[in-house]
């Protein structure tokens, strides 16, 4: 008997945003929650916006091959197609225009469109990275089945991710990160929330600062930055904090709402600034211009009584090494600061130190970084999976009308 109502799942990815993209179009029977087909197919190099409509195209085609006399809703985490399809945004990017065309074409009368949260699209967002990464292609009817998982056998893709491909949220690297082949073993890192501090631009050093608090603002965005990544909780072996007092607090919001204990690795704290310590860039260069023009001249220079990059780059790498052989094969939470977590990531990618200078880390974003180890190897490779990323409701590109 053909559905009566049917739920439209999309999703669309880029991986280089324009770059290798794929979308992803599950329908379900709205009534039993069944799955009725599924889509997962490349497009060739195209931006994210591009591969979501793409979905949602391929989800109207799905019903109209399935289920032809169904009503339709179709739920997506793309706000932008939502509210355009809607017709509350408008239509002004030219790329988008005929696309948004043709789904207006194969809808249904009466069908409706609904936002819903990265993490409730995650089939969809599967199917997606299935493509991308070359286990799929193309449309998949089931035979009857109470299994409402992939319709493909899930197959793991150590390559892939060593590739260091950007898959389209925090929740799908999960299927990587667990690879076979030798032990995976991968860091999500999260910079602390802010503190006064934070918001004042100063200068705020590792245990020898004057170590300020997260601020209720700071805890907020800890807090939400440690729901988005709930979904991966019975993924995560251990939520590991630097000691100074900034992290400690964030990585016990962290801990608290994936259900884990705090573990210390002081190889992570944040540079020591020395006299410099509380003080905006402005009064450093006030007070101490030619040992600040020697500091961004030099990774060996250090504020009198501080660290200088150099040394804070081998005091990370040796916690990076003492993490990894106590935690090899898991997935675990490191709470930690900017300069520790751009110097991982520099390491991740072969970088020179100096790079840096040349990173942006927003408080309590999520990077993340996989080790992979063959067991023939002296170390283990690193791949960068993610970097800086925001629960979308923070991400001021979530919303390219605000661009």
């Amino acid at each position: 008997m053909s559905a009566r109502r049917v739920v439209i799942e999309a999703d669309g990815g880029s991986r280089g945003n324009p770059g290798p993209a794929a979308y992803g179009a599950v329908l379900r029977d709205a009534d039993t929650g069944a799955v009725l087909a599924e889509d997962g197919s490349t497009i060739g190099r195209a931006t994210n916006n591009v591969a979501e409509y793409s979905g949602l195209i391929a989800g109207l085609r799905l019903a109209q091959e399935f289920a032809p006399e169904a009503v339709v809703e179709a739920r997506m985490d793309s706000k932008l197609v939502v509210e355009q399809m809607s017709g509350r945004w408008k239509i002004k990017h030219p790329d988008m225009r005929p696309l948004a065309a043709e789904a207006t074409r194969l809808a249904p009368p009466g069908t409706t469109y609904t936002w819903i949260p990265r993490g409730d699209n995650a089939h969809a967002d599967r199917l997606v990275n299935e493509a991308l990464d070359g286990v799929r292609e193309g449309v998949t009817s089931p035979e009857p089945s109470d299994d409402e998982d992939s319709l493909i056998e899930e197959i793991e893709s150590p390559a892939a991710a060593a590739e260091g491909d950007r898959p389209a949220t925090v929740q799908s690297q999960a299927r990587g990160w667990s690879a076979g082949g030798g032990a995976t073993t991968t860091l999500i890192l999260v910079r602390h929330g802010v503190t006064a501090h934070t918001l004042e631009k100063r200068f705020s050093g590792g245990l020898a600062s004057a170590n300020p608090a997260l601020s209720d603002e700071g805890r907020d965005q800890v807090r939400a930055t440690a729901e988005w990544l709930a979904p991966l909780a019975d993924r995560v072996g251990a939520v590991i904090a630097s000691p100074v007092r900034r992290t400690r607090e964030s990585a016990d919001i962290v801990a608290e709402v994936l259900g884990k204990q705090v573990e210390v690795e002081p190889g992570f704290a944040e540079m020591e600034f020395g006299i410099w310590d509380g003080l905006t860039f402005a009064e450093v260069a006030e007070q101490h211009p030619d040992a600040l023009k020697q500091w961004l001249g030099s990774l060996d220079a250090a504020p009198e009584g501080g660290e200088s990059f150099r040394v804070v780059q081998e005091r990370v790498l040796a916690g990076l090494r003492r993490v990894l052989e106590a935690h090899a094969g898991e997935t675990v939470v490191v709470v930690s600061h900017v300069t520790p977590i751009k110097t991982l990531v520099g390491h991740a990618v072969d970088a020179p130190l100096d790079s840096v200078f040349r990173m942006e880390l927003t408080p309590a974003s999520v990077t993340v970084v996989s080790f992979f180890s063959s067991g023939d190897e002296d170390e283990p490779r690193p791949s960068l999976r993610l970097y800086n990323a925001l629960p979308p409701h923070r991400d001021a590109f979530s919303d390219p009308s605000a661009w």
